[in-house]
């Protein structure tokens, strides 16, 4: 996003700025500086590039231009903890929320009031006019959820975060927990809500998880198959969502469709990690799904992270193939005792059907596709 404003900002006119992206994905521009950072986890590169950046918006004035680009992600690259939260503090949290299960709505809830820039407060603490350009990886596209809506207004609270914790059973280290309840009492202020400071700032998302699917769609039908486009807000636990399509899968098989039938879906699955081992919510749905079509002949599916990461590993997802169970077990490799220990990426690295894209540089949630022919 950076390079591209670069590439098309005009020369004379000025432009300076900073961005944080994860480790490994920057790409070299001339009049904005790039960060790189921890994440999932976020770690003391990202607070002090969101240090930086707080201070640096907190100079400009009404005359200025504050253009903030914005994608999935953020929330653990722009991580500046709020005072009385260190960052050991808040990386305890987000790997707790992370392995529990939560949808990344609650994550962002919990994040936002533990963040000293996010929920709202990057816009509100500068003077100048405020362009969000947002590339969104939720489910709906609400700017508050994306990157935990940095410049957006934040409609949840301090005793909403504490809901999300004690719904998943997390006890969060004492700092946090001290920090949430202050908050909760009115003794800390708000994040920033709906009125009169967002009426200089505009938060427009420019690609979605819903515009790649209707490309998909097109791409299908240029090559004579029939699609059925389940939306872009599929989410609930990944091997949950697996049974439900495996049925629609089976049901399509039933009736006979003459020409191929390609299954699409977005959106964000969860995982909630009981194994040790590794694995993301796109090959875990794959994993689920081949374990539950058992080898249907003339099905195969694909799910990646678009961002190129699924979960934390280099893959972006896998390929599942109507054999793959059978090739694992012919390797020794046993499908379900992989799922059981949240090993997928171990079950499909043994196959060498991982999908490898590497940084893709955007991120419009996942994408999955199951064909049958």
């Amino acid at each position: 996003m950076a390079a591209a404003v670069e590439q098309h900002w005009p020369a004379h006119a000025p432009l300076e700025g900073i961005v944080i992206t994860r480790f490994g994905h920057g790409l070299p521009t001339r009049r904005i500086r790039v960060i790189e950072a921890g994440h999932p986890v976020p770690d003391e590169h990202g607070e002090a590039g969101a240090r930086e950046i707080l201070q640096r918006v907190a100079g400009l004035g009404p005359d200025d231009l504050m253009l903030a680009l914005i994608s999935g992600g953020g929330s653990a690259l722009l991580s500046l903890p709020a005072p009385g939260v260190d960052m050991e503090a808040l990386k305890a949290t987000t790997k707790e929320l992370l392995r529990c299960g939560a949808r990344i709505e609650e994550i962002n809830t919990v994040r936002k009031h533990l963040s000293a820039i996010q929920g709202g407060r990057l816009a509100a603490a500068c003077r100048a006019k405020v362009l969000a350009l947002i590339i969104s990886d939720v489910t709906g596209d609400d700017p508050t959820h994306i990157a935990s809506g940095p410049c957006a207004p934040d409609p949840t609270t301090y005793a909403d975060a504490l809901a999300v914790l004690k719904r998943y059973g997390i006890s969060p280290v004492a700092a946090v927990a001290r920090h949430l309840e202050r908050g909760k009492r009115g003794e800390i202020t708000e994040t920033p809500k709906p009125g009169d400071l967002f009426s200089r700032v505009e938060n427009r998302v420019i690609a979605t998880a819903r515009l790649a699917l209707r490309a998909a769609e097109d791409l299908f039908r240029s090559e004579g198959v029939q699609t059925q486009n389940l939306g872009d807000r599929i989410s609930g636990e990944a091997r949950e969502v697996a049974a439900a399509q495996e049925a629609l899968a089976r049901e399509i098989v039933r009736q006979g469709a003459r020409r191929p039938v390609a299954i699409l879906s977005g959106g964000e699955c969860t995982v909630t990690l009981r194994g040790s081992g590794r694995g993301g919510r796109c090959t875990e749905f794959l994993l689920s799904l081949g374990i539950g079509l058992g080898g249907l002949a003339g099905v195969r599916a694909v799910a990646c992270d678009t961002d190129g990461i699924d979960g934390s590993e280099d893959n972006a997802g896998a390929v599942l193939l109507p054999d793959s169970v059978a090739r694992a077990a012919n390797l020794g490799v046993d499908a379900a005792k992989l799922l059981a220990d949240n090993d997928a990426y171990g079950f499909f690295s043994a196959l060498g059907d991982l999908v490898v894209t590497g940084p893709t540089r955007t991120n419009v949630n996942d994408y999955r596709a199951i064909l049958i022919a």
